[in-house]
């Protein structure tokens, strides 16, 4: 039987993706941003050239971070992974839920040693795939692997899992109270990064527990007013 997780009412929906290779451009836009309305998600470009110090800096300023790394790895590697993120103060690590059982009892039991309250989240299928590049990888239901691998997150206790907001539906069978941290977001109908996008009201309506948005908010020359007008929406 699967144990279900305990649903969020948390008000910070909006995590903003920095997708910047300039940490003065990174401290720029989070001076103009309220720590109290939204958290950032630190990916692999900015972590990679910057290291735990961006992390620090942003804690200076208030801010909880998502460390978008993707961890996929053998069970001990993780854990000697996980248990060096977490001890960064982030507020949430993903993993990839490909890695099996195993691997994410290992992360849970990384994130529980250091931190109980910081959230651990599973990868399901990234956004960028559509049905043809499943094919190429030998993946013919989207449906079948997103409900495989909601229930190994599940199953794990981990605390939710990365998807699209259509995906979400596949999973409700499964749980109805794992976290749903949703890429692909937009304001328009821009699908740049993403095989199917969707917006703000959209996904809160399929589901969605946080909204991860980048370009919209980060491009803008008033990002607060962005923010308020998506908080407004939902």
């Amino acid at each position: 039987m699967v144990k279900q997780m305990s649903q969020t009412n948390d008000m910070k929906k909006i995590i903003i993706a920095l997708d910047y290779d300039d940490e003065a451009k990174v401290l720029a836009l989070c001076n103009q941003l309220d720590p109290n309305l939204c958290r950032l998600k630190i990916g692999k470009q900015l972590f990679t050239k910057f290291g735990p110090s961006i992390i620090e800096n942003l804690h200076q300023k208030k801010f909880e971070i998502f460390l978008d790394l993707k961890f996929h790895d053998i069970p001990i590697t993780i854990y000697k992974a996980c248990l060096e993120a977490y001890k960064l103060g982030i507020w949430m690590l993903n993993v990839h839920l490909l890695g099996g059982q195993k691997m994410l009892e290992s992360a849970k039991q990384a994130r529980d040693e250091v931190n109980k309250d910081a959230k651990l989240i599973g990868v399901s299928i990234l956004t960028s795939h559509d049905q043809k590049s499943l094919n190429n990888i030998g993946v013919e239901s989207r449906e079948g692997i997103i409900k495989k691998l909601t229930t190994l997150a599940a199953e794990a206790n981990i605390d939710g899992i990365v998807c699209s907001p259509g995906d979400i539906k596949h999973t409700l069978d499964i749980s109805t109270e794992l976290l749903y941290v949703t890429p692909g977001i937009r304001l328009d109908d821009n699908t740049q990064d993403h095989s199917v996008t969707y917006t703000p009201s959209e996904a809160i309506k399929l589901g969605a527990s946080y909204l991860v948005i980048g370009r919209p908010i980060t491009e803008s020359n008033s990002p607060m007013v962005v923010i308020e007008s998506i908080l407004s929406s939902l």
